[in-house]
């Protein structure tokens, strides 16, 4: 008895870490991004394209960071001018991440047409 739930416990963490090997992990990351990004007011395969190459390129953390440009106390929901898109913007402090983030919007939506 003791054996079969040792191997029941080992084939499910083998599986797990196949799921996250093969993209598991990464498929789920991306659903959350489009689905983010279609609530903002992106269109579906704009936001399902940027949503693959955001989780592709960017770590956990740094997706994390990206939560930063969301409006705060205050704020309207979409930054109404530059000043305030550029201090959301500074508060993210992770240049790589804005650069994904730029240029995933350009090639996608020229992409997606």
């Amino acid at each position: 008895m003791r054996k079969a739930i040792i191997g029941i416990a080992l084939v499910a963490i083998l599986g797990f870490f196949a799921w996250g090997y093969f993209g598991g992990i990464e498929r789920v990351t991306a659903g959350r991004i489009e689905s983010v990004l279609v609530d903002k007011g992106i269109s579906q395969p704009v936001a399902a394209c940027m949503g693959s190459r955001m989780a592709e390129r960017l770590s956990l953390n740094q997706l994390r960071k990206l939560e930063n440009l969301q409006a705060r106390d205050g704020e309207s929901a979409v930054p109404l001018t530059m000043a305030e898109f550029l201090e959301r913007l500074r508060r993210v402090d992770d240049p790589e991440a804005i650069e994904v983030v730029g240029t995933s919007a350009a090639i996608c939506s020229f992409t997606t047409r």
